[in-house]
């Protein structure tokens, strides 16, 4: 049997087909520029040969009807997908359930309806992932639809980490509090961390770092998110590559006050333009290292900035946590980036976080790499994420759950 993860944005459905008997991706692929005269559409499938194909198209994607059909079509065309008997699930991610959801659950008009109660929450993200649902649900009628949210993972933080020092109502009927993203991939790493280690989860302390365009980090005590670093949204927190993270909430009424800038105008900056791109012009941290390499004032700056806030937040979860096993690096930067690596541990030793320079200039595969020294007193590793692969997983156990 087969399950399908749709990741649903406004504009785009990523794809991927897993079988599950062993969990191996054999297709994956984009529906890109949903609603613009020229679409986007690729797809790599692994053939009765087992090798790897390619294939793409630039035709119009009037709308999630036409990319779902797209997408259905490809896969049996290229024989990945035979009939649609053989989809034991569909997964979506979700970025943000909102309170009430702390496990994926299968979709009814309920969750529909609570899903839209949450838009204003995630007003770029929730539209698109609804209509990625309603539309799929309509093509597979007979194919149980599953939502894996973002946020899940850290509804376990208590309330003296989730709630904001602001006034009663604000959280009682606004629902302002911290919910924390990335869950899908936190949880992922903290699992093969886990069997890394050679101990149960429950019995794991971790720092898990998410590190990519947009980055995050969890405090996790045995094997239970207690504290995470993005908030309400995704902006507060790490600095990242074009968000700013944590910064005085005095800032924005300044600007409004004194630039005469407007809400909209200020969460476009705050979001867009600021972080690694704010400080020295560009968000890929690769370029940001190598200028930095050839003395670039800027370039520098952005690099200490953004390991000086790891370093704080590690040093945070460490006293919070008491006593940690390990800190797991993921994402594009947290895998790729060995400079990043080095300054957020740089200067730990005292807390016996210990980085070997050698194992930390090699590169992980799907294994993952230790990147600490043997006197290490914190393992710490680098673990390539996999949130498709989670969200098949969880998507399939959710249902077979049901049907017990």
């Amino acid at each position: 049997m087969k399950v399908l993860v749709l990741n649903s944005g406004s504009s785009s459905i990523k794809y991927q087909l897993f079988r599950s008997e062993d969990w191996t991706a054999i297709a994956s692929g984009m529906v890109a520029r949903i609603g613009e005269t020229e679409g986007e559409m690729r797809l790599e499938w692994l053939d009765a040969d087992g090798v790897m194909q390619r294939d793409q198209n630039d035709l119009a994607v009037p709308s999630h009807q036409e990319g779902i059909d797209f997408i259905v079509e490809t896969l049996q065309s290229h024989g990945v997908l035979g009939d649609v008997s053989e989809l034991s699930a569909i997964g979506h991610r979700v970025v943000h359930g909102g309170p009430h959801f702390k496990h994926p659950v299968i979709v009814d008009a309920d969750v529909l309806a609570e899903l839209h109660e949450v838009i204003p929450l995630a007003p770029l993200h929730n539209p698109g992932h609804l209509a990625g649902i309603e539309v799929s649900r309509k093509h597979f009628p007979s194919v149980p639809s599953v939502v894996v949210f973002d946020t899940a993972f850290h509804q376990t933080m208590p309330p003296t980490a989730y709630r904001y020092a602001i006034p009663e109502y604000l959280y009682t009927e606004h629902r302002i509090r911290r919910y924390g993203f990335h869950g899908t991939s936190h949880h992922y790493v903290a699992k093969r961390a886990a069997e890394l280690l050679d101990k149960p989860l429950e019995q794991c302390n971790l720092i898990t770092m998410h590190l990519g365009n947009g980055a995050s980090a969890s405090a996790i005590r045995n094997g239970r998110c207690v504290d995470t670093s993005m908030g309400l949204t995704p902006l507060e927190g790490l600095m990242m590559g074009t968000r700013c993270g944590d910064m005085d909430p005095a800032v924005p009424i300044y600007l409004s006050k004194h630039l005469g800038l407007n809400a909209e105008a200020i969460d476009h900056m705050l979001n867009r333009q600021s972080g690694l791109l704010g400080i020295c012009g560009v968000n890929d941290m690769r370029e940001v290292v190598r200028l930095a390499e050839r003395g670039n004032e800027r370039a520098e700056l952005a690099l200490g900035m953004m390991t000086h806030r790891l370093k704080k937040y590690i040093g945070a979860y460490y006293a919070e946590l008491g006593a940690v096993d390990a800190i797991v690096f993921t994402g594009g930067i947290g895998e790729n980036s060995a400079e990043v690596r080095a300054g957020a541990c740089a200067g730990l030793e005292a807390l016996g976080i210990e980085l070997d320079a050698a194992a930390n200039a090699g590169r992980a595969d799907e294994a993952g790499l230790c990147i600490s020294t043997a006197e290490s007193r914190v393992q710490l590793w680098v673990i390539p994420t996999n949130e498709e692969l989670e969200i098949a997983q969880q998507t399939l156990a959710t249902v077979e759950r049901k049907r017990r």
